[in-house]
């Protein structure tokens, strides 16, 4: 799908991440209850949500960029704690080959 999950990064990532803050203009008022209006439009989010993880595909390779499939497109911490254990585990490895050298 040369798609990436990680929102922000590449050229083609998820446009319709289902998250509030992505989805919901800056300069709107809402309250708690009249965010459906941007849940179900059909305009790709007005904020990147940059370094969120989504869900990810399918077993079957496939992916639908929707506000409305939680799924595969909602941002959740479990999603990113496999890349900041790598990340921070290359972080500490790299420091320590430093201050032998």
């Amino acid at each position: 799908m040369k798609l990436s999950y990680l929102v922000g990064y590449g050229d083609n990532y998820p446009a319709y991440v289902h998250h509030r803050g992505a989805s919901i203009p800056a300069d709107a008022t809402t309250g708690c209850k009249d965010g459906w209006q941007w849940l179900d439009s059909d305009k790709p989010n007005p904020n990147v949500a940059y370094g969120a993880l989504v869900g990810g595909p399918f077993l079957n390779e496939t992916y639908v960029d929707s506000r409305n499939n939680s799924m595969q497109g909602e941002p959740s911490t479990y999603n990113t704690a496999l890349m900041v254990g790598l990340l921070s585990g290359l972080v500490t490895t790299s420091s320590v080959v430093e201050s032998f050298t």
